[in-house]
């Protein structure tokens, strides 16, 4: 009888190990998803075509930029703020620097607040969608095209927003391969 419980534990213990692993595995993609259905966080929408319809209300974008610890880089937005209708499409640019004597890759994560308009921020092209990479000494400018949906004012908690702010952190990533790098990697195993 003792040995059927202690079984019996072993079993059970064992599958509490396995659903709480595959809780921990899950959370992030789950998380994230979640963020993209409801805008919580501030995630924002993708948007393949510009809004169709512009109304005459205004909102006031804002932009701001902080840097991972440690990322050598000199990022700024160019415009610190833009006036927008909503649905009117708008472009803003992002500069950075990179003052060290080697090539450097990063991306940026994002978010608009208050996180209540972040379902209803829509990005049609943006440097986040890519890994950036700047050579020793490469000033460029990344530009970030948007739209504010006017389907906002229909919500209750994001329809007396007067003002949003679009923020990115920049983190360094590891240099993209090049084809010879690869070549010479294979190389090198055969």
């Amino acid at each position: 009888m003792r040995k059927r419980d202690n079984r019996k534990t072993i079993f059970y213990l064992g599958l509490l190990v396995v659903f709480m692993g595959s809780a921990s595995f899950l959370s992030v993609p789950f998380y994230n998803w979640f963020c993209k259905v409801t805008g919580y966080g501030g995630t924002t929408n993708y948007a393949e075509y510009e809004s169709e319809k512009i109304l005459s209300q205004q909102i006031e974008v804002r932009f701001d930029v902080s840097l991972e610890r440690g990322l050598a880089w000199e990022v700024i937005p160019a415009q610190r703020e833009l006036q927008l209708n909503l649905g009117q499409t708008g472009l803003a640019f992002y500069e950075a620097f990179n003052p060290t004597s080697k090539p450097i890759a990063a991306q940026a994560s994002f978010n608009v607040v208050p996180f209540s308009v972040g379902n209803y921020f829509n990005k049609i092209e943006c440097f986040c969608f890519t890994e950036q990479v700047l050579q020793p000494g490469e000033r460029v400018s990344m530009p970030v095209s948007f739209y504010v949906d006017p389907d906002m004012i229909g919500n209750l908690e994001a329809k007396n927003v007067k003002s949003v702010t679009l923020s990115y952190t920049f983190y360094e990533i590891d240099l993209p391969e090049t084809t010879a790098s690869i070549a010479q990697k294979t190389k090198t195993k055969l």
